[in-house]
């Protein structure tokens, strides 16, 4: 089975950088990410509309590129899980994760036993269609999958640390947006609630030996993040970045005498 060490690097401390994908779903987007340095792919579902042909897709054109393919599931279900997981992703973010149960459910759900309760299918997409003894496979599929726990209402910030305590998700991600619109300071993260929220997901984190996870917008704040001790960061989205480029090339040339 093909193993970016995405995973590995988290569990020993390493710092991830990638991107997420909402729009660009094209063959060439995960060899062009790679390109550019990033380590990973969060490919989204739960507001792209996209299904799991297309995910199955890009899984496919990740092969060989270096780059680990990761899948935003849209809710907290076996079923949204595990097919993504048998089309071949390294890893599941799951939003609005508010307890240390629905952690528990999703870290489950994302292995195999004795780890946890993932169904059996061998000779498929995730294990590259390879035959063989399926019990090694087993292990490298439990050691490989990335779970992230995406933290963005006052419940998951009051639970967080139960929710980072719980064996098997490895990535505790601040979702700000959706966070700051719960607590009644929407976009402002500069507010001293909003802060201090980021500050025990950091310690949450910290203390249970797991990664904080962020998407910035910039590098200033990605910079800022990963000083407060944030250690798996997105820089924007597909949309973002090349709206943004292109945006800046636009303005430039009709600015131009």
């Amino acid at each position: 089975m093909i193993d970016t060490g995405l995973r590995a690097r988290l569990s020993k401390g390493g710092t991830v950088l990638g991107q997420m994908a909402f729009e660009f779903f094209t063959p060439g987007l995960s060899q062009i990410m790679a390109n550019a340095g990033c380590d990973f792919v969060i490919l989204d579902t739960e507001h792209a509309g996209v299904g799991i042909d297309t995910i199955k897709s890009q899984v496919a054109y990740a092969r060989g590129s270096g780059l680990a393919p990761l899948v935003r599931v849209t809710g907290t279900h076996y079923h949204l899980i595990a097919p993504m997981l048998d089309a071949g992703v390294h890893g599941i973010m799951v939003p609005m994760v508010e307890t240390a149960e629905q952690a528990r459910k999703i870290a489950s759900w994302c292995r195999y036993r004795p780890e946890g309760v993932r169904g059996l299918a061998f000779g498929m997409p995730h294990d590259d269609y390879t035959g063989g003894n399926h019990v090694p496979k087993m292990k490298a599929a439990n050691q490989r999958t990335v779970t992230i726990a995406l933290i963005e209402t006052v419940a998951g910030i009051d639970n967080v640390d139960a929710i980072m305590a719980t064996p098997g998700i490895d990535v505790g991600w601040m979702g700000h947006y959706d966070l700051t619109n719960a607590m009644g300071i929407d976009g402002q993260f500069d507010h001293p609630r909003y802060k201090a929220a980021v500050k025990k997901l950091v310690q949450a984190c910290t203390k249970h030996k797991k990664a904080a996870g962020f998407l910035c917008g910039d590098v200033k704040t990605g910079r800022q993040y990963l000083k407060a001790g944030f250690r798996m960061l997105c820089y924007g989205t597909d949309i973002g970045v090349f709206q943004g480029a292109l945006a800046a090339g636009i303005s430039g040339l009709k600015g131009k005498k």
